[in-house]
């Protein structure tokens, strides 16, 4: 089972729950014969400090093989000290970890408007986490969809339905290669 933690970007604001990259994603993992389910505890608005209040109920229930953890660009967007997001993304990996979950981090951008300082550590933060416990990254999961307005919505923060197959595609080789490192005798 595979469990995505994210905020608007993976709960598919705007869209159809079959057109979010998460429907889509586990489309993918079925045609390519992988067993997952993917369950999408994502929510709208949601930051880190709500993802790590949810996380613990949510690995109960669940039991996933791989959390996803799509969360952050909430706390960039109303300037949560960078400390505050490190800890709180940190706290995930360690819970998910303690339950037996491998951890993939999906990195966001931030708008420049909290000057270069704040925007630089914010983005390092994924890429310190992912070195400092191993896990999993996709470095910016809206990788070449962000800057394209014909694969955002109007309020140029969202991705478009036709975004979504992209968005599992920045996802899916960093994804595969921890499922097949986690099951290396079976085909899938």
């Amino acid at each position: 089972m595979i469990l995505i933690v994210g905020d608007s970007l993976s709960a598919g604001y705007g869209l159809a729950i079959h057109e979010n990259w998460p429907s889509l994603l586990q489309d993918r993992l079925e045609e390519a014969g992988y067993p997952h389910r993917v369950v999408n505890a994502s929510i709208s608005g949601d930051t880190t400090s709500g993802g790590l209040a949810r996380l613990p109920r949510a690995l109960e229930r669940n039991s996933p093989e791989v959390v996803i953890i799509g969360l952050g660009g909430n706390d960039g967007l109303r300037a949560i000290p960078i400390p505050e997001i490190r800890r709180n993304l940190a706290r995930m990996i360690q819970i998910s970890r303690a339950e037996g979950a491998e951890v993939l981090l999906a990195g966001v951008h931030i708008p420049p408007n909290y000057g270069p300082a704040y925007t630089e550590a914010f983005h390092g933060v994924y890429h310190e986490l992912a070195q400092e416990y191993g896990a999993g990254l996709v470095p910016f999961i809206l990788e070449g969809v962000a800057l394209n307005a014909a694969l955002m919505q109007e309020d140029g923060l969202h991705p478009t339905a036709e975004a979504q197959p992209l968005i599992v595609d920045n996802v899916w080789p960093e994804l595969v290669s921890m499922l097949e490192s986690a099951h290396p005798d079976s085909n899938q």
